[in-house]
């Protein structure tokens, strides 16, 4: 199954404002809220982006606060509210942290905002990162990988099109137990986020698409080929779609400080840039534009849309 359109390189983007890192926020998104969400997802809806994408972080620790900050909005509701402002995209967590769950409660709220958004759910999954989030909830931080594995298998049973799902394993174990409303998606595919070796290996085993965490340019062709090269061993043949992150962008030549690694130029400048993650076997790649406010950013995205993405067929 591809998830997304075959014969161009996808777009989709991570959302603004909804998590807050020190890492890439623009300035101008902490005093954003709601409204300016709206308009960057119906930009995003109305320039053909494939999906909009929203972090998962239950609770953020005092010693990490200075650099990943606490505005972090929850995922499954961030989701469902742009889901009934859009009408195409797709709704894409990037990514849930499943093994903080039951995967019975992941279910219900995800096939519920499949069900409400006609099927236009992505589950992105990973295994998380913070210690203290996992302690809290009372889940083994260092069997979190084992976790996530079981967590995907479960959500597979409770994802699919029984009314009453059955899965029996290690950690968890339920049938009888009936969920609906259903997906309106027959298999709702589940993107794997992470770039370690066992990341990969999930990706390339258990997913439906695979979500670098970090990887540049020039490492993601051998990460591609590791990639084929476990599913091969296990005999896993139906198709991944392999994303990518791509630099900070900017369509036009900016009259500000954009940063060095930025891509910035003409659309066919931009295009070109970018065609180059097709041509190692990416099929999606999430863009971020520097901004310097919810209006320049909402322009970004519709010089992309109009001038960029038709180039990258």
């Amino acid at each position: 199954m591809q998830n997304l359109p075959e014969g161009r390189l996808a777009y989709g983007m991570q959302l603004p404002v909804q998590s807050q890192s020190t890492l890439y926020a623009e300035a101008w998104e902490a005093d954003a809220g709601p409204d300016d969400l709206v308009e960057i997802a119906r930009a995003a809806d109305a320039s053909g982006f494939a999906y909009l994408a929203s972090c998962d972080h239950v609770a953020v620790p005092r010693r990490l606060a200075a650099a990943m900050s606490t505005v972090w909005y929850d995922p499954v509701a961030t989701l469902a509210f742009l889901a009934g402002v859009t009408e195409h995209v797709r709704l894409l967590s990037h990514v849930a942290v499943v093994g903080l769950r039951h995967p019975l409660a992941t279910a219900k709220q995800y096939a519920t905002l499949d069900h409400l958004s006609g099927g236009r759910l992505i589950l992105g999954v990973g295994a998380g990162h913070v210690q203290e989030e996992f302690e809290a909830l009372g889940v083994d931080f260092e069997r979190r990988g084992a976790v996530l594995d079981e967590c995907i298998d479960a959500l597979r049973a409770a994802l699919g099109p029984e009314e009453f799902p059955s899965h029996h394993g290690k950690l968890y174990d339920f049938e009888g137990l009936g969920q609906r409303p259903r997906p309106a998606q027959e298999r709702v595919p589940v993107w794997v986020g992470g770039s370690s070796p066992a990341a990969v290996r999930r990706a390339a085993v258990r997913g439906d698409g695979w979500l670098p965490q970090g990887d540049p340019r020039e490492r993601l062709p051998e990460q591609i080929a590791r990639l084929g090269r476990l599913r091969e061993e296990a005999g896993v043949t139906r198709p991944l779609t392999v994303g990518a992150i791509t630099e900070p962008l900017y369509v036009g030549r900016p009259s500000w400080a954009v940063g060095r690694r930025t891509v910035s130029g003409s659309a066919e400048e931009i295009a070109e840039s970018l065609r180059a993650y097709g041509a190692m076997g990416v099929h999606q790649i999430q863009v971020r534009f520097r901004s310097r406010s919810r209006a320049e950013l909402t322009d970004q995205i519709a010089a992309f849309g109009s001038g960029v993405g038709p180039l990258l067929g």
